[in-house]
Parts: C-alpha cells; structure tokens; sequence
C-alpha cells in the first residue's frame, strides 16, 4: 500500500512541478526543480523496500508518513493552501524541504523507541 502511495504521491507531484513550470524556458531551473520534489518520494521508496527487517513499529512509522507526506504534499502542491501573491516556487521549495525534515527526525525516534522497547 504504501508503495502505490509513493507512486501516487510522486506522479501527481511532478504533474504540479510540471505545470508550475511550463512557461519556464530554463530546462535546467525545471530539472532541477523536479528531481527536488522527486528526491523525498524517491528516498521513501528506497527505505520501503531496502529496510523490510526494521521493527513493526518502525515500518509503521514508515507507512504512516509516507502516506502523510504523499498526501500533504498533493494537497501543498495544488495550491489549496498557497496564499494569494506568494510565489509557486516557494511552495515547491518548502515541502520537500519539510519532508525531508520530517523524515530525518520521525523515522529515526521511531527507531529509537523500537530499540528502547525492545531492550526492555
């Protein structure tokens, strides 16, 4: 399941980067744009399926966000939060940025946590 939503998650994510860039003459600037809003999908895809022996409790946390994150990046991507004036690339900035953030902090607590649990 969480596997389609990572793909789900990142096909709609690069239709928004897409969109967002099509009067964009710099194929560059947009390449680099894409892999950008790729990079947190492609990293959650990784760690679903290289890191199958991590606790129950780990690869939950792991379901959980990828799902969270798929789900609230559409949802940031589609503009329905975005304020009026504020730039489209702010947006396509930010919420890779907060998942990545996300990611290097809830999946190593939760790791943690599994480790402590199990120590006990």
């Amino acid at each position: 399941m969480a596997l389609i939503v990572v793909l789900i998650g990142a096909t709609g994510s690069l239709y928004y980067v897409l969109q967002a860039g099509r009067n964009n003459n710099s194929i560059l600037l947009v390449s680099l744009f894409v892999s950008w809003v790729l990079s947190p999908f492609i990293a959650q895809l990784l760690a679903n399926v290289i890191f199958r022996r991590w606790s129950v409790f780990t690869r939950a946390t792991l379901y959980c966000l990828t799902i969270l994150l798929a789900v609230g990046s559409l949802f940031g991507y589609s503009g329905a939060l975005t304020p009026p004036g504020t730039m489209p690339a702010f947006v396509f900035l930010m919420i890779p940025l907060i998942s990545w953030l996300l990611m290097g902090t809830i999946i190593p607590l939760a790791a943690s946590l599994a480790r402590r649990k199990n120590s006990v």
